[in-house]
């Protein structure tokens, strides 16, 4: 066996253990199915005596009981193929839904380095395309896996019952079947993997066109985006094409292999019947067994397709599982550092992974509780970076940032970041009241405290303008422009009265005059909080107890307004050239 093979078998097992709790369904489907399938293996014996005993001596009375008898075998055999298919379905659908329940959680225990080497787009498509694929082949698979191959070997049993030397037709057949059948099988499954990567690409250019369709038309960039789009759509659709008319062959060849069976029976039994050593009603019987064969090895090929669909998809969804989220506790809980201080970086270094060179490097700074710290640089100088650190949204590749005097990594995540307080740079709300938004800074936040956070955010007008806090938001705060969104985002990380407060780049759509106010309204506050603000504005971060100066993912200032401007030519030329002065 193959390494790529092993991995298959492993990385199925591991997810089948998902379906434990479902042992009842899984037991009862298949079960029902397989009586269904022995009443189904009985009907052309019951045909055959309707020939022999009843029309062949005029026996109308046993040809009606007969009739009779294939109804009974009918209405018992679809009562058990919906039990089935109730036991199976529910089986399915259950295992699916505990899959989708596991992988969202393990998917929201990985960190942001994580997320972005995996990308977003193909978490998307491991949720939807693929745990639908799934979740049908695991639903057929009970229904059918069992099934149809008791009812294949099951009618060459019954023709042996019947006749020896027409019964080894079908020993003949079958195995060529196989062939036919697994062969196609082995050939699809690394082609199906392939489609499903290229159709991560055409949902990762999607959903990049749809988030920046406005930056495309302003730079009018749709022609070139429709012929990116279509090359990716093609390679698809050439992908799907091909897998399909290899997947297509497998029902013509059974067709051609059990028709030349057929034609073989007939041929022996056609001989046999003139020598009266077999009836024309156990004719007609082998004929149906041999149908009943071809049929089953038709549902038996579409399964085939499915769980090799399934296989490929369930490896993909277990890969995600096989992803270790690099934000382990440390067993060390001891306070290592200064516990006056609130933050503290030692020598620390970051680096993304698959990058090629460290984002951040020797930082190394402490920051005492309640001090207001501003970062400024560069556009890719490592700002939000730096302060991604303190959350442990990324983990420090070297050195150690340390929280209250103990290393972050020491710290439960959700003990870690209820001392902090996040705005990001992009103002995200969430569909649902102004309350219910509020509510995610603090679960049990009475009114009068979002409305405190609310009038510290400088967001107290706008909830009184919007008729209050039962004021519907719709997803992602379309309905409010962007100061406002910024704002109450702030009101939201305000609302728990975190220890550390991180502003990152969060007043970018706010005006001079109500940045002021909220950075006065934060210094005012009775929690005081130790502040970091990160910003492109040196008037946003001027009146900071230390400010810090990074360019190219290094410290190249630390200190007050008016030292960094004598100090420090990185800053000097950021704020002249917000601050140009009056020519002499």
């Amino acid at each position: 066996m193959s390494i790529e093979k092993e991995r298959t078998v492993i990385f199925l097992f591991k997810l089948l253990v998902h379906i434990k709790k479902y042992k009842k369904e899984c037991i009862f489907g298949p079960l029902f199915k397989l009586l269904e399938a022995l009443l189904e293996l009985f009907v052309p014996l019951v045909i055959a005596s309707i020939i022999d005993d009843g029309i062949a001596n005029g026996n109308k009375g046993y040809v009606v009981g007969m009739v009779f008898v294939l109804i009974g075998l009918g209405v018992v055999g679809l009562a058990f193929s919906i039990t089935a298919q109730y036991f199976s379905a529910k089986a399915a659908v259950g295992f699916t839904t505990k899959v989708k329940h596991e992988l969202f959680r393990h998917i929201e225990s990985l960190s942001y380095s994580e997320i972005d080497h995996v990308g977003t787009s193909t978490l998307i498509t491991r949720m939807t395309s693929d745990m639908n694929q799934i979740q049908n082949g695991v639903n057929l698979t009970l229904r059918l896996l069992l099934r149809s191959p008791f009812v294949v070997f099951g009618a060459m049993i019954m023709a042996f019952t019947i006749n020896v030397q027409a019964a080894l037709i079908f020993v003949a057949a079958i195995p060529a079947l196989s062939v036919v059948v697994f062969g196609i099988m082995l050939w699809c499954i690394p082609l199906y993997k392939k489609v499903q990567a290229r159709l991560d690409k055409v949902l990762g250019i999607t959903r990049e066109n749809l988030t920046g369709v406005r930056v495309v038309r302003a730079f009018c960039k749709e022609e070139q985006e429709i012929e990116e789009f279509t090359r990716c759509n093609e390679e698809l659709t050439s992908g799907q094409k091909f897998v399909g008319r290899i997947s297509a062959l497998m029902n013509p060849l059974t067709y051609v292999i059990i028709n030349l069976a057929i034609i073989w029976l007939i041929q022996t039994g056609a001989v046999q019947v003139n020598d009266g050593t077999l009836s024309q009603g156990d004719v007609v019987a082998l004929y149906n067994y041999m149908s009943q064969i071809l049929v089953e090895l038709i549902k038996l090929a579409n399964l085939i397709i499915s769980l090799t669909k399934c296989v490929a998809c369930g490896n993909r969804v277990q890969a995600l599982f096989e992803i270790k989220s690099s934000q382990e506790v440390t067993a060390d809980k001891e306070i290592v550092g200064n516990a006056d201080y609130a933050v503290e970086f030692r020598n620390v270094s970051l680096k993304y992974k698959d990058a090629g060179e460290d984002s951040l490097t020797g930082m190394d700074f402490a920051v005492k509780r309640g001090e207001t710290v501003g970062i400024i640089g560069g556009t890719g100088s490592g700002k939000s970076s730096l302060v991604n650190m303190i959350p442990r949204f990324y983990d420090a590749t070297g050195g150690e940032v340390l929280i209250g005097g103990r290393n972050v990594t020491s710290y439960e995540l959700p003990e870690l970041r209820e001392k902090i307080g996040i705005v990001p740079q992009k103002a995200v709300l969430f569909k649902g009241s102004i309350r219910d938004n509020m509510k995610w800074g603090k679960d049990d936040a009475t009114d009068e405290e979002i409305l405190a956070a609310a009038k510290t955010a400088q967001a107290a007008d706008v909830i009184e303008s919007k008729g209050g806090l039962d004021f519907e938001i719709e997803q992602g705060g379309k309905n409010l422009s962007g100061g406002q969104r910024q704002r109450f985002t702030i009101a939201r990380a305000l609302v728990r009265k975190p220890e550390i407060l991180i502003l990152d780049d969060s007043a970018s759509a706010l005006d001079f005059a109500t940045d002021a106010a909220l950075r006065k309204a934060i210094r005012e506050m009775d929690s005081d909080p130790t502040v970091f603000i990160v910003s492109q504005r040196t008037s946003s971060i001027q009146h900071a107890d230390k400010i810090i100066v990074l360019d190219d993912g290094k410290i190249v200032g630390i200190g007050k307004h008016e030292e960094l401007l004598e100090n420090c030519p990185v800053y000097s030329e950021i704020y002249n050239s917000q601050f140009k002065k009056e020519a002499v």
